[in-house]
């Protein structure tokens, strides 16, 4: 079978030869480069609900919903007219404002794992902050991170592990110090027992361990409760602050995120993407204990001028609101649910080597022939079928992030009838990509 058309990308491609002339790269975020996929990146114009369309006029079914924090669909009505309504009035006073204020009771209100956030401008920049938090509090300086979980573009945490078990870092980014990587013990998800023999030798200089406790930034490698419980035991007995980074999974699988989910208290939260609905925020929060240490009530510093800007909290704010509705989420991961059990269902009739991971309303596309739980489990020949399945979508509207290591996502503008056409569509591709291995 063949792809029924050759899309018309003529726009995107022009307007990508001429951002090169701006911008590393044409982008200004590596992925959107379509490295890993084929053709020129698409330039977006507008979205409505669960679709996208393009500069050429070419429309999709969304499933990247910006990297996440599109919850509810593109152009949500509620936040729309709160961002509007907020603009009017300005942008950024540098003070505080009445819709920071609600926006943090409405989250510290409905999450009992924090009793106080900060607020901040990304995902990277609330990961930071909680290192640095978690240093102060505990006057020691190393982390413990985990192979496969990604927690942005922090000099720290972008690493890998070294030669050997448990290894400290080496850097995956050109202009990080090794000393900074240094800092970083990487380990295997789920080997308990290296962890526990990390902790004996390394305790007296480890200040936190972090983890997505819901790691979906290198495929969706779900854990299992019991390691996630194993990690909240052992930072108590050795004196280590437990960070779980939910930036995707805050207000993903649940309100109260992975935390709720799994029902396990961490010390220091980050947040990001869903509670901006849409615009630029992150967040970190944790107990009263935890977060009396933040200046100015005490000696970690930490700063930002368009933190808690009003446009961010108003989207941010319209945003929770509706998540909040009861229902939201149970409705939400069932549709979810059914389109991967369909997916999974028609790759196993037909005998393809897919793998579909789900929870919530997360998803991922696996080429693989069991559960993938590490990253050294992920074959990296496999990417070049989900590469060809790329392609072919695009040409029939589907639009998923262009890298097989990313996951895709599900809103609540996702209609039964939008999600039935989608899964229709993945299986004419997948017959394609089979076709030719």
């Amino acid at each position: 079978m063949e792809a029924t058309k050759t899309m018309n990308r003529s726009r995107s491609a022009a307007l990508y030869e001429e951002a090169k002339q701006y911008f590393p790269g044409g982008v200004n975020s590596p992925v959107r480069a379509f490295k890993s996929v084929s053709g020129p990146p698409l330039f977006i114009t507008e979205g409505e609900g669960c679709r996208i369309k393009d500069e050429d006029g070419n429309t999709f079914i969304d499933f990247c919903c910006s990297w996440g924090p599109l919850i509810l669909g593109h152009n949500n009505r509620q936040v729309r007219e709160l961002v509007t309504e907020t603009v009017a009035k300005g942008t950024s006073f540098g003070t505080p404002t009445r819709l920071g204020n609600e926006l943090g009771k409405l989250i510290t209100s409905n999450n009992k794992y924090i009793d106080k956030i900060r607020f901040v401008s990304s995902g990277t920049e609330a990961v930071m902050s909680a290192l640095r938090l978690a240093r102060g509090i505990t006057g020691k300086s190393k982390v413990i991170k985990f192979e496969g979980c990604y927690h942005g573009h922090v000099d720290s945490l972008l690493v890998k592990a070294g030669s050997g078990l448990a290894t400290f870092g080496e850097s995956t980014s050109a202009g990080i110090p090794e000393s900074f990587a240094h800092e970083t013990i990487v380990l295997p998800l789920d080997d308990r027992k290296l962890l526990d023999k990390t902790l004996q030798e390394h305790h007296e200089d480890i200040a936190c361990i972090i983890v997505e406790p819901v790691p979906a930034n290198n495929g969706l490698l779900l854990q299992d409760r019991s390691f996630l419980e194993c990690l909240r035991l052992k930072c108590y007995k050795y004196g280590v602050l437990l960070i779980f980074d939910e930036v995707i999974s805050g207000f993903r699988v649940g309100f109260e995120g992975a935390a709720g989910h799994y029902g396990i208290q961490p010390d220091i939260i980050t947040y990001g993407k869903i509670i901006g609905g849409g615009m630029p925020v992150g967040a970190y929060g944790g107990s009263q204990e935890v977060m009396r240490h933040i200046s100015p009530d005490g000696p970690v510093y930490q700063a930002g001028t368009l933190s808690a800007n009003p446009v961010a909290m108003a989207a941010g704010y319209a945003t929770l609101q509706q998540l909040l509705e009861p229902g939201f989420y149970d409705k939400l991961e069932a549709k979810t649910q059914r389109l991967a059990e369909r997916l999974q269902a028609y790759a196993d009739q037909k005998g393809y080597t897919l793998r579909v991971q789900q929870v919530a309303s997360i998803f991922w596309l696996a080429f693989a022939d069991h559960r993938l739980q590490r990253s050294d489990q992920i074959d990296a020949g496999s990417m070049e079928h989900f590469k060809k399945l790329h392609h072919e979508l695009l040409q029939r509207g589907v639009y998923l992030g262009p890298s097989g290591y990313e996951v895709g996502f599900v809103s609540a503008a996702h209609t039964d009838a939008d999600l039935d056409e989608a899964a229709g569509l993945m299986e004419e591709c997948l017959d394609i990509v089979f076709s030719a291995s």
